[in-house]
């Protein structure tokens, strides 16, 4: 029977062995490889048990590093944690090629985040403008309890205004308040801030007679849309320079311009583009201990901001100079939540020599660009198969179940061949049928 009542309720080992009985034929090869991937050392698997709830083992990640990222003048070895095969190796690679011309350079647009207390109201626009103009500062102080440590560090509540949305919905209005969070993402700052605000309003309103019965709070919480928190990062050097595989110069900066621009004008192409910036990005994100669905939403929600879904890069040429950026909205914090928590989230910050908050939005979005970069110049160049396949073999050979010599082997025969799973499984099958007939 799969429903089950008071399962947060069982122990770790009660929940597992419900599982193995519910689901699996096998019920102690199941029950061996749940307790495969717990931590021998029990400290440390009590702290990723509560992380999260009903924990009945851990999912692991590889935990890499591309070095050799040249940002602002300072060189980066930055910690990467992904599952995806040739994104470590094409951001090395490009962090390799731009060291050589100047490296990344980056500029933190702004640092700005938002979030909403979301109501409807029933009576005239005058009437509410002017209760939100009135009880604006006793919200304001209502807060500073809240506030109080981040003003002291120089962040805190940096605007609270009404915004009407009555012609997205009827009677729809917003509080909608700006925040600076510095080194924190600050989540459950924002959000303690918008109750805050929202349960000053409900005391205000009742107050005052225009006011009662004549609004409704739906709900306050943080957006991930963050606009006005933006990094951006770009590379450059002159036309002659530029090298993509058997293009060079003038030709490689206008096919790679081209890449691009067809990027802006096909939402199919946009969307897959985007998704290579996003394995820089995210790997990065991942092993620092931030929010990576957090930072996809937003950055996917920003490449739509004109009302079309487009490239968060752009390329061009200028006075016989190519150049290559990426803007992207990034949220981050270096204090707080997992960086205070997870061992490795602090190994990747101190591989990263603790970074503030703006420097790791650049380190991010180098890695984005960087990884951009390479997606791009394989797909004009040699085709985007060839070098992922080849990274991709070893994949594909452990599933085939391939021992070490025949790895050996096969890794040698592909070194200057296209790699296919069928080509593989083909070559893998000739050579155990030869290894068998000669023994």
């Amino acid at each position: 029977m799969k429903q089950i009542e008071g399962f947060s309720k069982l122990s770790k080992q009660e929940k597992i062995a419900w599982l193995c009985r519910t689901y699996f034929g096998d019920v102690s090869d199941a029950a061996a490889l749940f307790e495969r991937y717990h931590n021998t050392d029990s400290e440390l698997q009590k702290l990723h048990d509560e992380f999260i709830e009903n924990t009945v083992t851990n999912y692991y990640l590889p935990f890499a590093v591309a070095p050799n990222f040249l940002i602002d003048g300072k060189t980066y070895t930055v910690p990467m944690a992904i599952e995806e095969s040739s994104v470590v190796a094409a951001a090395s690679k490009a962090a390799k090629y731009w060291q050589g011309k100047g490296g990344f350079h980056t500029r933190v647009v702004a640092t700005e985040k938002t979030g909403q207390v979301h109501f409807f109201f029933y009576g005239e626009k005058e009437a509410l403008q002017a209760f939100v103009d009135r009880t604006t500062p006793i919200m304001l102080q209502q807060a500073a309890p809240i506030t109080a440590n981040m003003e002291k560090r120089g962040g805190g509540v940096r605007s609270l205004v009404l915004v009407d949305k009555t012609e997205a919905l009827a009677h729809y209005y917003q509080l909608s308040a700006t925040f600076e969070t510095l080194d924190a993402m600050g989540a459950n700052f924002i959000n303690s801030c918008l109750e805050s605000f929202a349960e000053t309003f409900r005391e205000e309103a009742e107050k005052e007679a225009t006011m009662q019965g004549q609004y409704e709070i739906v709900m306050s919480i943080l957006s991930n849309y963050v606009p006005n928190c933006v990094v951006r990062a770009e590379v450059h050097c002159p036309v002659g320079e530029l090298k993509i595989a058997h293009l060079e110069g003038e030709t490689a900066a206008n096919k790679f311009v081209q890449a691009l621009a067809i990027a802006n004008a096909d939402v199919y192409r946009a969307t897959t583009h985007n998704k290579g910036i996003m394995n820089g990005v995210d790997a990065v994100v991942l092993a620092t201990g931030n929010d990576f669905r957090a930072i996809e939403a937003g950055a996917h929600a920003y490449a739509a901001r004109t009302g079309s879904y487009r490239s968060l890069s752009e390329a061009w040429i200028e006075d016989g100079v190519f150049h290559f950026a990426l803007e992207l909205p990034l949220a981050l914090g270096t204090v707080g939540g997992l960086t205070n928590l997870h061992p490795l989230v602090k190994t990747a910050l101190e591989i990263l020599e603790k970074p503030t908050a703006r420097q790791l939005m650049g380190i991010v979005a180098s890695v984005g660009l960087a990884q951009n970069y390479s997606a791009v110049s394989s797909l004009i160049g040699l085709g985007i198969q060839k070098g992922h396949m080849k990274m991709h073999l070893n994949n594909i050979l452990n599933q085939l179940q391939a021992n070490e010599e025949e790895k050996k082997v096969l890794t040698a025969y592909f070194k200057d061949k296209t790699v296919t799973h069928s080509e593989v499984k083909r070559e893998l099958e000739r050579l155990k049928l030869t290894t068998n007939a000669n023994n």
